[in-house]
């Protein structure tokens, strides 16, 4: 691996050191439903994750959804390189469909695949990711952990965003045609992952995206407020804490 930098923030709020991370494993988790692990080795793993460690969150948890999570995210939000982005995307999504094989009822599993896939798909190109057909494999993904798990808020706010990208890149009859993209299904993904998470900045942020992709300046009012909403948050973890920095970044441009 790689020499991965350091989540740039101070982690004193959000290290979950003992027996605080089963205390606060529900809100942390609202968004992937992901099932407290008891497994010592994997529950330090996730404490690592929320502090924004993600490097040894990786090491530690290999295997397992918290190594694919931490790769991801921090390709997200901390690798500058493109080419690294890249191909930090390209682990994940190799991790995650070894886990998929392996743990084929794991939602997480199919959701992390689709959250790497979506975010490889945006750093070389949307319409690039869709010609190597990727957004077949994306849906198929979104549709399993959905599947699996209704109430999966982040594959909701995924799927809102697969259909929005779609109808931004390609139009909403090729896109419907091809894709099965859908504007009014973009917005009740987005409204779902919301009501079922309504604390999560990134549900917030994506929604703002989508309907700016939708809608353009039709709904720029209601994508500033949401972009508002989640720069006035409180992280609750180093994935959060950068979702707002994000959404504050947002407003300044």
């Amino acid at each position: 691996m790689a020499k991965w930098s350091k989540f740039p923030h101070d982690q004193k709020a959000i290290t979950y050191a003992g027996d605080a991370l089963k205390k606060n494993w529900d809100a942390l988790h609202k968004g992937d439903n992901e099932a407290y692990p008891k497994d010592a080795g994997l529950q330090d793993a996730w404490r690592q994750f929320h502090a924004g460690n993600f490097a040894e969150a990786a090491e530690l948890g290999e295997g397992h959804t918290v190594a694919i999570k931490a790769t991801s995210i921090y390709a997200a939000h901390i690798e500058k390189k493109d080419a690294a982005k890249i191909k930090l995307y390209q682990d994940a999504m190799e991790m995650a469909t070894a886990l998929m094989k392996s743990d084929p009822k794991n939602a997480n599993a199919h959701y992390q695949y689709a959250y790497a896939a979506g975010r490889y798909s945006q750093s070389i190109s949307v319409i690039k990711a869709l010609k190597e057909g990727y957004g077949g494999k994306i849906k198929t993904a979104l549709e399993t952990a959905l599947k699996l798990d209704a109430k999966h808020a982040d594959a909701h706010t995924a799927m809102g965003a697969y259909h929005a990208e779609i109808i931004d890149k390609v139009g909403a009859m090729v896109g419907k045609l091809t894709y099965g993209a859908n504007k009014d299904a973009s917005v009740e993904h987005y409204e779902k992952a919301l009501k079922l998470n309504p604390s999560s900045p990134i549900a917030h942020i994506e929604y703002a995206n989508g309907l700016l992709m939708l809608f353009g300046d039709k709904e720029e009012d209601k994508a500033v407020k949401l972009y508002e909403k989640a720069a006035k948050m409180k992280g609750r973890d180093a994935m959060e804490v950068l979702d707002i920095e994000m959404a504050q970044n947002e407003l300044e441009d």
